[in-house]
């Protein structure tokens, strides 16, 4: 996991779900949705960030929970999304 990557996607839902409550504890592998932190407004906004913010192009396909459901799977997601292809 890259620490860039993590610090970035977590600011974002911090300042954009939480509004900048850093107190709120937020485990990177809690649900976003379960927990009602993120809705589908929400998951709208996480997919315009990451595509703006490192560049990656999601398909409808990639728009799924196993991707966008905690800190930890966005940072993932991205992550595989980034790399180098062989």
């Amino acid at each position: 996991m890259s620490e860039t990557t993590h610090s970035q996607v977590r600011s974002f839902v911090v300042d954009n779900f939480l509004f900048g409550d850093h107190a709120t504890p937020l485990a990177d592998d809690q649900s976003l949705i379960e927990s009602d932190v993120m809705d589908s407004t929400g998951v709208l906004e996480l997919v315009s960030f990451i595509e703006e913010r490192f560049g990656i192009a999601m398909a409808d396909a990639d728009i799924v929970p196993a991707n966008l459901d905690s800190v930890a799977r966005i940072v993932a997601f991205v992550d595989r999304k980034r790399e180098p292809v062989h």
